[in-house]
């Protein structure tokens, strides 16, 4: 139930079934945006992150259309956004498991724990990480261990893209079991009021960029300007893996 883009496995079923095999199986989730997708060839770390996702949702709704006017083999957006607000339609089947928070900052932790105490999840501080600046490397031991004891089920990590995803394959592959990481960065923050409001119309008429880019047009139009190197990307290698630009310097 994949097509692959760029080499990536991208999923192309719905968001309960995403949801169905994480609970069934754990497994690492990542949603990569299209200014991130842009940098997997000089981001050798990064792409195989995605590449080694036991889940990649195509949350890019450039990326989608852009796929469906070249191929015949369709694909439908899965949004991080409709992921976390799917999760907290049907949080109830979800209240006995036990979760761990990972954040960007002490007050994204206390935030974020309220938020999902307040949906009914019984998370305490003991659940909850604040992740430290990685400067490139991101095994981090600390963590680690600390979910190697603690053992949730559901991992979340809240922190910004191309770097979590990093992080969630290094846990991935250290972890002595196998719980759901979920990669979904700012999803978490369009609910707590951390990130702009994102109406679920917005999202679903692929406009959630729109938004960002209003919000801080600082911030996000340099960033989704350079999502639009995407096009040519998926245009010269459509399927294929993306071969790595040499860093000479």
């Amino acid at each position: 139930m994949t097509i692959k883009i760029l080499g990536i496995d991208f999923f192309k079923g719905k968001v309960n079934q995403v949801f169905e095999q994480l609970k069934n199986h754990g497994g690492l989730l990542t949603v990569p945006a299209a200014p991130a997708l842009v940098t997997i060839a000089q981001d050798q770390d990064y792409y195989d992150a995605l590449l080694q996702s036991d889940l990649v949702i195509p949350d890019s709704g450039y990326m989608v259309l852009i796929w469906n006017m070249i191929s015949k083999h369709r694909i439908n957006k899965i949004s991080g956004l409709e992921f976390i607000n799917y999760f907290i339609d049907h949080i109830d089947a979800f209240k006995q498991d036990k979760f761990f928070l990972v954040n960007p900052s002490e007050l994204d932790s206390q935030i974020n724990r309220t938020f999902l105490s307040e949906k009914g999840l019984n998370i305490n501080e003991n659940d909850v990480y604040t992740a430290p600046f990685y400067k490139g490397n991101v095994n981090d031991t600390v963590l680690l261990e600390q979910i190697e004891q603690q053992k949730p089920k559901w991992v979340f990590i809240n922190i910004g893209g191309g770097t979590q995803e990093k992080l969630g394959l290094f846990l991935k592959n250290n972890l002595s079991y196998k719980p759901a990481i979920l990669c979904t960065g700012a999803a978490l923050a369009f609910k707590t009021g951390r990130q702009v409001n994102m109406p679920t119309w917005v999202d679903y008429i692929y406009m959630g960029w729109l938004s960002r880019c209003i919000s801080n047009p600082k911030v996000f139009v340099p960033r989704y300007l350079s999502g639009f190197k995407l096009f040519g990307m998926i245009l010269v290698n459509k399927s294929n893996k993306v071969a790595p630009i040499e860093n000479n310097s």
